[in-house]
């Protein structure tokens, strides 16, 4: 397990991420034990996280369906709950963890698109257009952004077993998904 740093323990080299985006996750509390991982990972994750042109709701269902394929308890739990707070209902959550046969057919285009991401590295021709008509250019390269970025923080979390943030453990224990 890798502990989330307190903001005692800060590194001073990261003074000017405290009050933002990495001291509000465990994920990159723990990250901060590298500075200058967290330093280098700052724009990547601004971009996949504040400037994707895809919608909040696009974005997390790309999000969700990496966690799954990743198995990561910790994105699962967090982005059930910005799915949520984005407008996603619980049925459509929930069909994400499940057979594309299952999904409605943006959703199953863009699930696709993550499977065969992580099943043959690539997309395909025929997903390639298909996930064009849906996002656009820039929307398919935010969507190999996207699978790539929650890619490290599955393999981050799943390694060094980074525990859910209270607030996320709250919420599911008040409105549970399942």
């Amino acid at each position: 397990m890798l502990k989330p740093l307190a903001d005692a323990d800060w590194p001073d080299s990261l003074a000017d991420m405290k009050n933002g985006f990495a001291t509000q996750l465990n994920v990159y509390r723990s990250m901060a034990h590298y500075p200058a991982l967290l330093a280098a990972w700052k724009n990547f994750r601004n971009h996949v996280v504040l400037n994707s042109c895809l919608t909040p709701q696009q974005s997390e269902i790309v999000i969700i369906r990496t966690g799954v394929r990743l198995g990561s308890e910790y994105e699962w739990k967090h982005h059930v709950c910005r799915g949520r707070k984005v407008g996603l209902s619980d049925q459509q959550i929930l069909s994400l963890r499940g057979s594309l046969d299952s999904m409605a057919d943006t959703d199953k285009i863009l699930c696709a698109a993550v499977d065969e991401l992580f099943d043959t590295k690539c997309l395909g021709p025929f997903l390639q257009e298909a996930l064009t008509e849906l996002v656009g250019q820039y929307g398919v390269m935010d969507v190999i952004a996207t699978v790539s970025h929650y890619t490290f923080l599955g393999y981050f979390l799943n390694t060094f077993a980074v525990p859910l943030d209270e607030n996320i453990s709250k919420e599911l224990t008040e409105h549970p998904i399942e």
